[in-house]
């Protein structure tokens, strides 16, 4: 049984579609007198000014022009604007040309497009991307896609990475106008809601697979193909920076211009140790026209290997430095005096002498000193909570309890233990902890640029933050501390 309405579409702003607004509802088709509906449609096509055609079912064809017919409605609109951007940036013209290098239909880049318009439009899998090019969306010079076409299309974008992400930054620098004398780097992790890692396979010290010589004998327990360092699968178990350790996960790394620009994006399995990673991101981006170039990174990647690779070639670092870590640095630091110079309105900055070959500055945000000291009461009255009448228990249980505290770094560092076992607040490790509110050590090894400038671009490392977590906390010297000093 079917009805006849007169409808409108009018604009949703909020749910950003088209809602249908029903004007007259007529009732159902087989009672309506079919005539009067007829000079009615007749009447609304002169008042919009259309001449009427024939009576009957070719009412429904464009009015005015013989032999065209109504057929589908797709959006245009959000892939229209993409296919744009895509052009201006010269990303099919790239892939084109790494196509024309093969014999790889050159449909490829329309494939690859599709997907990334897919994922920006209507995030989905790589079989409903499908379903979704042939009847959702207008992708011109693509009218239907199979599932096999997208994922070899994704296996040769694998392959073509570096080629690709090169030319695509190049195209973006020369567009932008971009500044690339700081590089900023920061990696997270990013889990999957499955029980099961991927089967671990023979990988480079870059995480890249490494395909034995003789598959056939590959059975778990031969010997590694040249050029592999272990075994892991992508998605694999790790520390995880979203407190999932019980999940797989991937390790993401992006380094992006002073501007939030990215520069270029990095995945790794999740078992993958962070402080190397800059090594390899440093060398992969060697020969590209990026002048000399300052890495700006967390204190994660503080170690002194790392800090040699950065100034090979004349670059250099700004790095930050774990205050609480005890190093020699740190305490150094620590014990000279001088006198701070405000950078805005909740940073204070000082520079101070205690390396030939690298500057170290001390930053002190007024705020996030007020915050720490309030985590630190917290942390204290826990603690006195915890160990409240531990002196009557026996020797065994206050092992016990020792032990438990021991699990919580932020409690046990100021847990005293006597030489007869007694549990205790340890009020000198308060002093010196007060000592640190709100501070943080900064090391350079560029002898030119201003005090300001390496407190300032250090900041500036929130940028790549923002992008790379959901979390956004302020900025250091905004009143609180980076993701990965948080996550620390």
């Amino acid at each position: 049984m079917s009805y006849l309405q007169l409808a409108h579409n009018e604009w949703d702003p909020t749910a950003k579609t088209a809602r249908t607004k029903v004007l007259y509802s007529f009732g159902r088709a087989d009672q309506l007198d079919r005539p009067a509906i007829e000079r009615l449609i007749g009447a609304l096509t002169r008042v919009v000014g259309v001449d009427a055609v024939s009576a009957g079912p070719d009412r429904a064809r464009v009015v005015g022009v013989p032999g065209l017919e109504f057929v589908e409605s797709r959006p245009l609109g959000g892939a229209w604007l993409l296919d744009g951007l895509w052009h201006r940036l010269g990303i099919d013209t790239l892939l084109r040309g790494l196509a024309a290098k093969t014999r790889r239909d050159p449909v490829v880049e329309r494939v690859l497009f599709a997907l990334v318009a897919n994922r920006a439009l209507a995030p989905s899998s790589k079989l409903a991307a499908t379903g979704w090019v042939a009847h959702d969306v207008h992708i011109p010079g693509l009218d239907t896609v199979s599932d096999d076409a997208c994922y070899r299309a994704m296996d040769w974008l694998i392959a073509v990475e570096d080629q690709l992400a090169r030319g695509v930054f190049d195209a973006v620098a020369h567009l932008l106008n971009l500044e690339v004398d700081l590089i900023f780097f920061d990696t997270t992790s990013t889990y999957f809601e499955t029980e099961d890692p991927d089967e671990p396979l023979w990988r480079d010290e870059h995480g890249r697979v490494v395909e034995p010589e003789d598959d056939s004998t590959d059975d778990g327990a031969d010997e590694p193909p040249a050029g592999a360092t272990g075994r892991a699968g992508f998605r694999s178990r790790g520390k995880s920076k979203d407190s999932r350790d019980d999940l797989p996960q991937v390790v993401v790394g992006m380094a992006v211009t002073r501007d939030g620009i990215p520069v270029r994006v990095w995945c790794w399995p999740g078992n993958t140790s962070d402080s190397p990673l800059i090594r390899q991101v440093r060398d992969e981006l060697r020969d590209w026209t990026l002048g000399k170039v300052i890495w700006v990174a967390d204190r994660g990647f503080t170690s002194a290997q790392n800090r040699r690779h950065l100034t090979a070639g004349g670059g250099g670092y700004i790095l930050g430095e774990k205050m609480r870590s005890g190093s020699a640095e740190a305490a150094a630091a620590m014990a000279r005096q001088g006198r701070y110079q405000d950078v805005t309105a909740n940073l204070r900055v000082k520079e101070v002498k205690i390396s030939e070959s690298e500057r170290f500055v001390v930053c002190h945000n007024p705020d996030a000193a007020t915050r720490d000291a309030a985590v630190r009461v917290n942390l204290l009255e826990r603690l006195e909570a915890m160990i409240a009448g531990s002196d009557r228990l026996s020797a065994t249980k206050r092992a016990e309890l020792r032990g438990v505290i021991s699990t919580k770094p932020g409690l046990n560092r100021f847990l005293r233990v006597t030489p007869s076992g007694l549990l205790r607040v340890d009020a000198a490790k308060i002093a010196a902890d007060a000592k640190l509110d709100g501070k943080y050590l900064l090391r350079t090894s560029d002898p030119n640029l201003s005090t300001e400038d390496i407190a300032l671009g250090y900041k500036q490392l929130l940028e790549v933050e923002y992008q790379l977590s959901p979390k956004f906390p302020e900025a250091p010297g905004s009143g609180t501390m980076p993701l990965s000093q948080v996550a620390a």
